[in-house]
């Protein structure tokens, strides 16, 4: 027989993940208020941006307890029609006049009577799932070489379509999940090995083709993009046979694209110890930090200068909770689904958080990707809640049967 205090204490949440989610849901919505009240001052205090991120966490709670209620094997069941209809969202963005435009020209947006809807980010949680449903098949399954490629497939379905709008960020965070819920799944190493070896060698091809290559030979790409690799590397924007008129343009054009990580940067400085005081930014309340980018991509550079070194060792410290609570949880799933699934959500929030955070200090390039919890975004917000609350889904059932 079962004893009941086992299941009783089946049944309890992870507490102090919840705690460290609050933490930072706290503070997601106290900088994004801090980031934009000078641009929307004027606004009615229910259409600013700061309280839409409220009703964001608030509906991301709703939805991440829904996950909690329904047993994650139920959920795995769905995996293939949640994959294929993400798929066809993605599919559905690229369309003209139904996929909206950034001023970057990436269509990544479906505009809904209330909100903008992104696909890829609710593709990245469908991913996990489909994934785990897939690999959570006997070991000596896994050996086979048709299997290795069809999980390939998985990834690498989503990763173009995302690509395509273009979102790099979000297409490149698919790459470390897959691999890493291969490995745990029990992937031999000869295969994992051999496929690390194909990523690195077209990753070199592809810089060395971005850096070097005679703009005729270069792959298609979109002109920020490669613009924004170049800032990262130093090299010059001007052709080798430029004029000198066009190396004056290539100057002044990456100057402009430099300046967004070059105020980041300023601003992580300027927070010394203790900060500048919430609110106190000057990089922020000046408008040196871009008002469309302050409270999104770089909302951590905003902590950083008005709380400082404290500041940000804090929101470090609250998302590494989150992490090793997940890759605890990881480990006491009951069963390889269980595992895959915790794993997956961990992988993918530390491809988000290293990402982010690195280029806002420019050890990574700039790409379009949310810090989660505390950047501003619904989708993100969602997305994020949701994958958490699937991982305390798997906490919650670990000793269920």
């Amino acid at each position: 027989m079962v004893d009941p205090s086992l299941n009783e204490r089946g049944n309890r949440l992870d507490r102090l993940q919840l705690c460290a989610l609050a933490g930072l849901m706290f503070l997601g919505a106290a900088f994004v208020y801090s980031a934009t009240k000078n641009q929307s001052a004027w606004l009615p205090w229910y259409d600013q941006m700061w309280i839409r991120q409220v009703v964001w966490y608030v509906m991301g709670i709703g939805a991440g307890a829904a996950v909690c209620i329904l047993d994650y094997h139920r959920l795995a069941r769905w995996s293939l029609v949640i994959y294929w209809g993400t798929i066809l969202c993605l599919v559905v963005v690229l369309i003209p006049k139904i996929g909206s435009t950034n001023g970057w020209g990436a269509r990544r947006w479906i505009d809904l009577p209330l909100f903008q809807f992104q696909p890829s980010e609710f593709a990245k949680l469908a991913f996990i799932i489909a994934m785990a449903n897939f690999l959570s098949r006997p070991a000596e399954e896994l050996k086979q070489r048709a299997v290795f490629w069809k999980a390939i497939g998985l990834i690498l379905l989503p990763f173009f379509l995302i690509l395509k709008e273009p979102d790099l960020g979000s297409a490149l965070v698919l790459v470390p999940t897959g691999v890493v819920m291969m490995f745990v799944a029990g992937t031999p190493k000869r295969y994992l090995l051999k496929l690390g070896a194909g990523v690195g060698i077209a990753a070199v091809l592809a810089l060395a083709d971005i850096l070097f290559a005679p703009r005729a030979l270069q792959l298609p790409m979109q002109d920020y993009q490669r613009q924004r690799l170049l800032v990262y590397f130093g090299a010059s924007f001007a052709d080798a046979n430029a004029t000198p008129e066009q190396r004056a343009e290539a100057r002044r054009l990456q100057f402009a694209r430099s300046y967004q990580v070059t105020q980041a940067i300023i601003a992580v400085g300027s927070g010394g110890l203790l900060g500048k005081g919430w609110g106190q930014g000057s990089q922020t309340v000046l408008g040196f930090l871009p008002a469309g980018a302050a409270h999104n991509d770089f909302i951590f550079s905003v902590i950083a200068e008005e709380e400082g070194f404290v500041g940000s060792f804090l929101v470090l410290t609250l998302y590494a909770v989150v992490f090793f609570t997940g890759l605890r949880i990881a480990g006491q799933a009951r069963d390889r689904l269980g595992k895959l699934m915790a794993a997956g959500v961990v992988t993918l929030l530390f491809s988000h958080v290293f990402i982010n955070i690195g280029m806002n200090i420019r050890i990574v390039p700039v790409t379009g990707i949310p810090l989660p919890l505390l950047s501003y975004g619904g989708s993100s917000v969602m997305c994020s809640l949701i994958a958490l609350g699937l991982m305390q889904n798997v906490y919650i059932h670990r000793k269920g049967y």
